[in-house]
């Protein structure tokens, strides 16, 4: 059976990084996390005083310097940032916001767009993010545009939030997500949308479980149907 280039693209919170990561796992592919490279240069800007949102200026040019890389561990996938571990840090409300600021700088965009489809080339590749399936891979013979209610992935933050022993109230998340939709969805560069060709997967009634069968599936559908 020939593995082929999974894009799966969706709204903040719909568990598109969680869902995406375990069915790579159950089928032998590689996972692609797009959305924890962008968090990762956010934290980079934030840890260094860098405001992502009013001071790109400053950002631009220490691009060279920043390395993303994953690597596997015991609880699954590590996010390195220049070597150092950022797994947890790039989950952190700040990093969330700041990774939409720094998404719709051109020359971010330009740094890890070039990497990501170098990636996702070779195909057995399940890469997910914002603009996957319009941008970065516009030719993965799968495309998946996976979302939930506005109120549902306010409750997933929440829950996990809680899960770390992290103070957070409800309300504010789901204001964040409200606003995180809305700078996605209304960004000059790639904006969020739903390519003409993605496969709509509304997880809203699904738990994870079932959301993760869902989507290895639609693969193994799509495996069947390529020479």
């Amino acid at each position: 059976m020939n593995k082929i280039s999974v894009a799966i693209d969706g709204p903040a919170g719909a568990g598109k990084s969680s869902v995406a990561k375990a069915a790579a796992a159950a089928l032998g592919y590689v996972y692609v996390d797009t959305g924890a490279m962008y968090r990762a240069v956010a934290v980079y800007a934030l840890d260094s005083g860098i405001d992502p949102e009013t001071e790109r200026d400053r950002l631009v040019p220490e691009l060279n310097g920043i390395s993303v890389t994953f690597e596997a561990s015991k609880d699954g996938q590590m996010v390195l940032l220049n070597g150092r571990d950022v797994t947890s840090r790039i989950r952190e409300a700040d990093a969330s916001m700041g990774a939409s600021a720094v998404a719709v700088i051109p020359e971010v965009r330009k740094k890890l767009v070039a990497e990501q489809k170098r990636m996702g080339e070779s195909g057995g590749v399940i890469m997910d993010g914002r603009d996957i399936g319009t941008t970065v891979l516009p030719d993965a013979e799968l495309k998946i545009y996976l979302t939930a209610s506005v109120d549902e992935r306010a409750m997933r933050r929440y829950r996990e939030n809680k899960e770390r022993g992290m103070e957070c109230s409800y309300e504010e998340i789901k204001k964040d997500v409200i606003k995180r939709d809305e700078n996605d969805m209304n960004r000059a560069v790639s904006p969020l949308r739903r390519a003409e060709d993605a496969v709509l997967v509304d997880t809203s009634e699904l738990d994870f479980d079932e959301s993760v069968g869902r989507i290895i599936g639609l693969i193994k559908e799509r495996e069947e149907h390529v020479l």
